[in-house]
């Protein structure tokens, strides 16, 4: 393969850059462009202090440290360095200009850890750890992130795999042997083995809801009409001024979407448009947006005003709510006027329903813990957890299930052994999939598109 070169930092002034090469000619071109201090043998996982330089010019263009990194011990298992230079990108760029015009290439996104994934370092669910490291946006999910890189989720996957082969080695077993009439005690063996793989995979299956919202967070619409204080709400939850608060009812007439970090668990949230019926046509989008919204948001928090008694607008809120996970938010409690915390059309709903003043900053942690309950993330044990989080993942733990369910079909109809094996077969290549041995390029390609470039 050829040698290949980035910027790794990313753009814009910082105290350093990075420049990384890997490739069998790294240290060839490293040569052409670098003048140590102290020249000598390359040695991996040493740095060298020096001035990289114009290989035709001879002009001095930074000072630099370089680190190196022999083959097979670095990040891609090649020949690799990693030019420490300082920040900006005319510098970082001249660098890399250097690098490419002796002999590298440019390297595409995601491509150093694609060598990592191709060289054997790391299979491909480690990779996709590796961007989730890099995009978390909470502690808890560079957690989760962290424990797949080391491989816990490859190692159960690899487990379930030995098994199957185990299993599949006594079918062998009792076709090549027929006169030991051994296939009647495998079939028994062979339905308990596939019950106790249901048994995982289900437990695989069910971990990937708590993995999506630690990935992608929920999505949160804040909903209710004119002037009852959901933008005051958004500001409180942001700790900012993001949202104009006003009394003027109609003031908010597009969305805002921002993400935050409920107790580690992210929150995209938005603000919508007040839903009351209106002849402004600006104001009518604003409350098509937000009924949109309102049908694909996967938690609502419906916010009332205390002060006033419910009327038609509230009440198609509420009807628009009844079948969706939402809490509702009795705003305004300090005013102390009690029109509609123990309304009959509130509590008929027995959804979570909390007392709350924006003004007061009263209700706040009794919201957050809300949400973590109706999610059920208190209950996530992080330690001893493998949890999916990767759409391609589930999916090929899905087809692993349903070729699962045809095994144990063909042994409750008493097919022959041999069609069992088949069928254990393509759950082993499903499995394999998962950890990148047994999916074609293209999936792989579209994985490390992902990738920021230089990683």
């Amino acid at each position: 393969m050829s040698t290949i070169a980035a910027i790794s930092t990313a753009p814009g002034n910082a105290g350093i850059g990075i420049i990384r090469l890997s490739g069998e000619k790294c240290f060839e071109i490293l040569d052409k462009i670098f003048v140590p201090k102290h020249k000598g043998e390359i040695k991996g996982y040493t740095m060298k202090y020096g001035h990289i330089i114009s290989a035709s010019s001879k002009e001095i263009i930074d000072e630099v440290l370089v680190s190196y990194f022999v083959a097979p011990n670095s990040y891609t298992r090649e020949n690799m360095c990693e030019i420490n230079s300082h920040g900006g990108m005319v510098v970082e760029n001249k660098i890399l200009e250097e690098c490419l015009k002796n002999g590298a290439m440019l390297a595409e996104p995601g491509e150093f850890t694609k060598r990592a994934f191709l060289n054997g370092r790391i299979d491909l669910s480690q990779a996709e750890a590796i961007i989730d490291i890099i995009n978390s946006k909470t502690e808890k999910e560079m957690q989760v992130a962290q424990r797949q890189l080391k491989g816990r989720l490859s190692n159960k996957i690899e487990d379930i795999r030995k098994d199957i082969l185990n299993i599949m080695a006594d079918i062998e077993a009792s076709i090549d042997y027929p006169e030991y009439d051994i296939e009647e005690t495998t079939n028994e063996k062979i339905k308990k083995f596939l019950n106790e793989l249901e048994e995982k995979l289900n437990s695989l299956e069910k971990t990937f809801e708590n993995g999506k919202i630690l990935k992608e967070g929920i999505k949160t619409a804040i909903i209710g009409k004119p002037n009852v204080g959901k933008s005051s709400l958004l500001n409180l939850i942001l700790g900012e001024e993001r949202a104009i608060v006003s009394n003027v009812e109609g003031t908010t007439r597009d969305t805002i979407e921002e993400y935050v970090n409920i107790n580690g668990i992210p929150l995209k949230i938005i603000d919508t448009a007040g839903i009351r019926n209106t002849i402004d046509e600006v104001e009518q989008i604003g409350v098509k947006r937000s009924m949109d919204i309102l049908f694909d948001a996967e938690l609502i928090i419906a916010v009332f005003d205390d002060s006033r008694a419910l009327d038609e607008e509230d009440e198609k809120i509420l009807d628009l709510i009844k079948e969706k996970k939402a809490i509702i938010l009795i705003n305004k409690t300090d005013l102390k006027k009690g029109y509609v915390q123990s309304d009959e059309r509130i509590t008929s709903l027995h959804k979570t329903t909390i007392p709350f003043s924006v003004l007061k900053e009263e209700g706040i942690n009794e919201l957050y813990n809300a949400i973590l309950e109706l999610f059920n993330m208190n209950d996530i044990d992080l330690e001893n957890t493998d949890i999916v989080t990767s759409s391609r993942q589930k999916n090929y733990i899905l087809r692993a299930h349903d070729a699962l369910n045809k095994a144990k079909e063909s042994v409750e109809n008493n097919m022959t052994i041999d069609i069992t094996a088949i069928v254990l077969k393509e759950i082993l290549e499903e499995l394999s999939s998962i950890t990148g041995e047994n999916v074609s390029e293209d999936i792989i390609n579209e994985i490390f598109k992902k990738f920021c470039l230089g990683k």
